[in-house]
């Protein structure tokens, strides 16, 4: 991993949150919750699971999604390994990862995998039930010259007024050609502005209900 190590300040109750953006990295109510009504119900998972079902993700911060991802595939059942990509800017170091992950003991029983491959400074995670890459750089650079396509996007960048170029319109319309036919992506933002780059992208766009203390949060669905 040759990238910038993200810059921690650890609150009391063991959330971690970025110097750089002065944003948590999950929900302070229950980031498995937020994860799981956002980013799974959000893109009406694990309804849509099918064999080589690929979720791609832009900030995959502590892996919180992968990992409650990975829960709910395994639940259902479905045949061979989950795919996932993830785009990541400032990486946490392994301990950092570990750490973050302990606070969600049903997130982090299933995170060896991960945590190992990150502690030898590997990107990849190859096992029976998950087959996942995480693209370190810059989300605008990396993000053109990838060949996939996902079926379901995560898109969980820090807060649109902290870090606007994760939300910006050439890299919404990047996600939206990297989306598979009938893809869709969810976000716990309802940002004006991040509405309607999707829009433009392709995206038929809708405000939903957010969790906790967020009132709305925006789910979008390609053609």
């Amino acid at each position: 991993m040759k990238a910038p190590p993200a810059d921690l300040e650890w609150k009391p109750d063991g959330v971690p949150v970025s110097r750089h953006f002065d944003d948590p990295y999950f929900s302070l109510d229950n980031g498995l919750a937020e994860t799981r009504h956002v980013f799974l119900a959000g893109n009406d998972l694990p309804a849509r699971f099918r064999p080589g079902f690929h979720i791609a993700e832009l900030g995959f911060g502590t892996g919180l999604n992968l990992l409650a991802a990975l829960l709910a595939w395994q639940d259902s059942g479905t045949p061979g390994p989950l795919r996932y990509t993830g785009f990541e800017a400032y990486p946490m170091t392994a301990p950092d990862l570990d750490r973050a992950l302990r606070r969600f003991p049903e997130a982090h029983a299933v995170a060896a995998p991960l945590l190992d491959a990150w502690s030898r400074g590997e990107t990849c995670v190859q096992t029976p039930v998950l087959q996942a890459e995480i693209v370190i750089g810059d989300a605008r650079a990396t993000l053109p010259d990838w060949s996939g396509q996902a079926d379901a996007w995560f898109l969980d960048g820090f807060a649109p007024a902290r870090n606007p170029q994760l939300w910006e319109a050439d890299l919404m319309a990047q996600v939206a050609r990297h989306t598979a036919p009938h893809g869709t992506c969810a976000t716990y933002t309802a940002a004006g502005f991040v509405r309607r780059n999707l829009v433009e992208a392709g995206f038929a766009v809708t405000r939903t209900a957010g969790y906790g203390r967020k009132r709305h949060m925006t789910q979008g669905q390609m053609p």
